[in-house]
């Protein structure tokens, strides 16, 4: 095949499939306000900005979370698992029963769903993530358990 005529029906081919598809959004940095985590969730300075909410199209939440240095979340679990990408700072997470591991920038953590975990800032950096969380049909994506204590936090 010649290559114009193949380049014109892989053109003709990407257009059909995107006929009558719903046109990119773009939501602007900072458009959506960051609040402060609950501190019946989250222990410390925590900031939760949600990035996009799951809908039809893909069921998965996205939030940057910034933990202040000494800050974490409660013990939790997610119905559908959850995936965080560190993407500033030095921090720690543990699955229950398991010792506490450090996290760095660029580090990519699943969290299985059903597994008891937390994540948090390292006592001495902050750190910021992006949290990528699977949702139920019925809109639930994580299930909070008791706070993570202090000796827990330092791996004793």
């Amino acid at each position: 095949m010649q290559p114009f005529l193949k380049s014109a029906l892989c053109a003709a081919a990407l257009h059909a499939s995107t006929a009558g598809a719903a046109p990119q959004e773009i939501t602007p940095a900072g458009s959506q306000p960051a609040t402060t985590g609950s501190a019946e969730y989250f222990t410390g300075q925590v900031q939760v900005e949600p990035v996009w909410p799951a809908n039809g199209e893909i069921n998965a939440s996205g939030g940057r979370v910034t933990f202040s240095p000494g800050a974490r979340s409660a013990w939790h679990t997610h119905p559908r698992g959850q995936r965080l990408l560190v993407t500033a700072g030095v921090g720690l997470t543990q699955e229950w029963g398991r010792p506490v591991q450090e996290i760095r920038a660029g580090d990519v953590v699943w969290c299985p769903p059903g597994v008891k975990h937390w994540h948090g800032a390292s006592a001495h950096s902050a750190m910021t993530h992006l949290a990528v969380t699977g949702t139920t049909a019925q809109g639930q994506n994580v299930q909070w358990l008791e706070k993570v204590t202090d000796a827990q936090y330092q791996g004793k």
